[in-house]
């Protein structure tokens, strides 16, 4: 009986340990990313900021979608790494699958 108590106590601290609270943001920037060598400027500096998970790059739409663990850190620190690679961020959209939701409404 105890065994069974220790591996549901230790399954249930393994799952809260496990939920993060990630979120998305969509960024543009100035001067605009407009060619591969800013996507990649921008790609391998920003994925050092604390607390991003994940960054994804559309080119053709000058858009930048950063997925970050909102404990560790904020849109308005991920816009102060982009002023560190001397680029303006601004934030477009904090969700983009929560817009999709409103759309199709």
């Amino acid at each position: 009986m105890k065994k069974l108590l220790t591996v549901g106590l230790m399954s249930v601290l393994a799952l809260t340990a496990v939920a993060k609270n990630i979120k998305t943001a969509v960024f543009t920037t100035k001067p605009e990313m407009h060619c591969t060598s800013c996507e990649k400027k921008i790609k391998e500096n920003i994925r050092f900021e604390k607390g991003v998970k994940r960054i994804e790059t559309r080119l053709n739409e000058q858009q930048i979608v950063i997925q970050y663990d909102a404990d560790k850190t904020t849109p308005e620190n991920i816009i102060k790494g982009f002023k560190r690679i001397k680029y303006d961020a601004k934030v477009v959209e904090t969700d983009p699958k929560q817009a999709e939701k409103k759309e199709k409404k």
